[in-house]
Order: structure tokens, then C-alpha cells, then sequence
């Protein structure tokens, strides 16, 4: 017996597309603020998963909750196990949405919300990939796990979780990315530089801040400054307001002069796709004579990192001819006059270079403005041979399914689950031409598009498992 599964992934849309429906419903932001004992990374990332097992068990297949940070749904048996990793939670919605980011919306045959492509959309699609083997009486010969993080956004708490208390897999993907395939990631290292809090007396920065994750362009940013001319600080803004890419308004208040710039949220792996808020905010007061740490913190922004997503002026810039380039992006940016300045760095890295040969260019780079820099987190390059049977199943079944010969596995600068497994690519599901609004306002999958995920994704788990 084989399947049609084109056909297949038709005949689930409408299940689909309600079960998509209760998963955006839940706002699964990380929420340290509200961790309790039985919720450590806030309630909606564990409801989210949560909710991911119940579709499960109602469907007939085993299922396990790991301390409400990691779950797995399971379907066959065997020596070897094959993993599907996956996440629940999501990025913070943001500004500019047209529609409720927690609530999904159907139109013109994309589903928009919170999730619907990352990573929600995707993950619920291989789910429903490997629902297919199952109602068509198919049983693996290898053990298939398909695992819900609740924390990829952050520090993959509840992935890195898993890989503590159960085995590795043998081998899998991570349905989190693009198609046609990802058998190599950058890299992934984040710092953090701090500023102390001395400030002048003719122009006075009081507040800053821009930015919500590492991992995302900051598309807002605001600053409230005391100057000794206010009217000549507003028509500057002005000025600069029209002869940049940002836009932005500016207020007094009884604190000092309010501003408040918009660029473009993006995701960090390709800083290039966002417009950085906060160093364009840096930019402008840079041009006024502030003193001490806050001079430091707004110079460092706008002499050392703004618009220079490959880090050349730090000259930690580096190209790989496989994995390409170093990528850089300024996620956090906050001073005040209490606690100073800090500003947090992500970097995306090939293969030549590493997180302490940036460091050292970070460190030099930050000294001339008496700051320090420490490192937060890294993740080291992966790397899967093209000709490893997981990439070369899996660019058959895409090639099959879409027609798309020419396609070529790729590096990205991303970080997926699927470096957590020696044998472990990321797949899916943006198709090439499709827009990526991955971590942005009115972030929106075509229905078609998943779709036809779901169906590539089940003959892939038949092919690896079950042929």
C-alpha cells in the first residue's frame, strides 16, 4: 500500500487548520516574571506543548511531558530513533501587527499569527506528517520521536533538557527552517558589553532602551534626554527623521525630551533584513556633546556597530567559502542612570573563526569606550555531509514532491534543534520565493505552503523509517 501524500495533506487541512487555530491561541512568550515551581519558563510555553501532546493522545499515539519544559510524542520502535525537534514557544509579538498576533486569521490563503511560521505552523504540519504513517497502518522500524521544545527563542532550556535525561537520537530533522534543506548552521555566540552610568550636565541621557531578544532586530527604540537646547535637539530629530530609513516621533515631557524611533524587526540571522531601531537612535545623539559613560554606550553603537551586520569596523569579519560570512547583530540596548549601560551582541559564525577570537575583537573594540564585554552563551559550527543518507533522503523527497531539481543543501545562520544531533539537518518549512517573517510584525505562512510541508514531511518519515 503507498500513499498519496499530496492528496493526504489535502484531505487533514480543515483538522489542521483548527488545531493550528487552539495552538496561536496560546500566547507561549517565555515569561520569567510568572515561573512557578510546575511552570520555570512561565505558563504558555508549557500550555503550548502541552497542547501538542493532547493532539497526540487523542490521535492514539504515546506521549511524555518532561517536567513541563520538553515533550515528546513517540510512534514505532526499534534500536534506532529518529528525531523530529521542534518548539512551542514563540517570539514576543511586538509592535505593528494589523492583527491580533494570538489570535490566527485567515485571508487571501495565508494564515497569519504568532507562530504560524515559526514554529508552530511547521511543527504542527510534521506532526500531522507523521500522523499519516499511522492512520495508514504503517509501523517504523525505527523508534520516531517528536519533540517539543518550550524554549528555542531563548536558551533551549527544555531541548538541551531532553538530551540530558534521554538518548541522543540517531539521527533527524528539525522541521524549523527552510527548504530545500540546512545540513550546516553558523556558530551561535551572544555577548554582553556594560557601561557604567556617569553622564554630563548640558545634555543628559537619562534613559535608553531598544531591543527584546539576541536574536531579533530591535524595530523600536526609545531614548528621554535633558538638553541645554531643546529646540535645537528637535529639529535635528526631525532632519534625521526624513534622511534616514527610520521613522519616529518626539515629545517634551516634564522629564526631559522624549524619542522614539521605528525601523524593522527581522531575525537575526540576517540582520540586513531588519532596520536596527536602537542603533539609529545611538546615530542621531551621537552628534550632541554627552559625556562620560553615556557618551561611551551611545559612541560605542554608532561608531563601532551600527549598519555593519558583517562586523568589519570591530574587524572580527570573517568568510568561510562554505559557510559564508560572520554575521552581527546588536539585539539589546539599555542605559539608565541608576545601572549604566549594557549592550547585547549576537553573532553568527562559519567555520575559520571563533567565539573567542571575537570576544578579543569585541573586548578591543569596547576598551577605547571603557567598557567590558563577558560572553553569555556559544554554540559551536555543525556540519552534515551532504552524502550522509539524512541529506540525501531528504533532497529526494523534496525534489519529488516540488519539482525543484536544481536546489542545493545550504548553510545558514540560524540555529535550529537539529545541531543538537550529529545527524540532525533542518528542513523546512519556508519555501524558497516565499517571504520570511519569521520574529517580524504580521508574521503569515500560505496554507498551500504547509500543505504541502505536511505532505514532504510524511513520505520523508516513511522513506527514513518505514521503506
Amino acid at each position: 500500500m503507498t500513499i498519496d501524500w499530496k492528496q493526504t495533506a489535502q484531505d487533514y487541512k480543515q483538522a489542521y487548520l483548527n488545531d493550528l487555530k487552539e495552538l496561536i491561541s496560546i500566547k507561549s512568550v517565555r515569561d520569567d516574571d510568572h515561573q512557578t515551581k510546575d511552570y520555570p519558563l512561565g505558563e504558555g510555553p508549557a500550555k503550548a506543548m502541552l497542547k501538542f501532546l493532547d493532539f497526540a493522545e487523542r490521535d492514539g499515539f504515546t506521549t511524555k511531558n518532561l517536567d513541563n519544559i520538553v515533550g515528546y510524542i513517540e510512534y514505532g520502535s526499534g534500536e534506532k530513533t529518529m528525531a523530529l525537534q521542534a518548539h512551542a514557544d514563540v517570539m514576543p509579538a511586538g509592535d505593528g501587527w494589523e492583527t491580533d498576533p494570538f489570535e490566527m486569521v485567515e485571508k487571501d490563503g495565508l494564515v497569519f499569527g504568532r507562530g504560524t511560521s515559526d514554529d508552530k505552523g511547521p511543527a504542527l504540519a510534521a506532526y500531522y506528517g507523521l500522523k499519516m504513517l499511522k492512520d495508514h497502518g504503517f509501523m517504523p522500524h525505527t523508534k520516531i520521536r517528536l519533540i517539543i521544545g518550550t524554549d528555542e527563542e531563548s536558551d533551549w532550556t527544555g531541548m538541551k533538557h531532553y538530551f540530558d535525561v534521554e538518548p541522543e537520537p540517531d539521527f533527524g530533522f528539525s522541521p524549523d527552517a527552510e527548504f530545500p534543506l540546512i545540513n550546516g548552521e553558523k556558530g551561535n555566540a551572544t555577548y554582553v558589553t556594560t557601561f557604567g552610568h556617569t553622564n554630563g550636565s548640558d545634555y543628559t541621557l537619562k534613559q535608553f532602551e531598544s531591543g527584546l531578544r539576541p536574536n531579533m532586530v530591535p524595530g523600536n527604540a526609545d531614548a528621554l534626554v535633558e538638553t541645554g537646547d531643546n529646540e535645537k535637539f528637535v529639529d535635528a530629530f526631525t532632519r534625521f527623521l526624513d534622511e534616514n530609513p527610520v521613522a519616529g516621533d518626539v515629545k517634551a515631557t516634564g522629564d526631559g525630551i522624549a524619542l522614539h524611533i521605528t525601523g524593522k524587526a527581522a531575525h537575526a540571522m540576517e540582520p540586513k533584513n531588519g532596520v536596527n531601531a536602537g542603533t539609529y537612535m545611538a546615530t542621531f545623539l551621537n552628534q550632541f556633546p554627552f559625556e562620560g559613560a553615556a557618551k561611551n554606550f551611545i559612541a560605542f553603537l554608532a561608531e563601532d556597530l551600527h549598519d555593519d551586520s558583517r562586523a568589519t569596523k570591530i574587524s572580527a569579519d570573517h568568510v568561510d567559502d562554505i559557510m559564508g560570512e560572520v554575521t552581527m547583530n546588536v539585539g539589546i540596548m539599555k542605559f539608565d542612570m541608576q545601572n549604566g549601560g549594557m549592550v547585547n551582541t549576537n553573532f553568527r559564525y562559519p567555520k575559520g573563526t571563533d567565539d573567542k577570537q571575537i570576544l578579543g575583537k569585541l573586548q578591543k573594540a569596547a576598551g577605547k569606550h571603557d567598557a567590558g564585554v563577558n560572553e553569555i552563551s556559544n554554540m559551536g559550527t555543525h556540519y552534515v555531509d551532504p552524502s550522509d543518507p539524512i541529506v540525501s533522503t531528504l533532497m529526494t523527497v523534496y525534489r519529488e514532491q516540488t519539482g525543484d531539481t536544481t536546489s542545493k543543501p545550504e548553510v545558514v545562520g540560524g540555529g535550529t534543534y537539529a545541531r543538537l544531533m550529529k545527524r540532525g539537518v533542518a528542513f523546512g518549512a519556508l519555501f524558497p520565493g516565499t517571504k520570511d517573517t519569521m520574529h517580524q510584525a504580521n508574521e503569515f505562512q500560505p496554507i498551500d505552503d504547509l500543505l504541502k510541508a505536511m505532505a514532504i514531511y510524511g513520505q520523508s518519515i516513511y522513506e527514513l523509517t518505514v521503506k
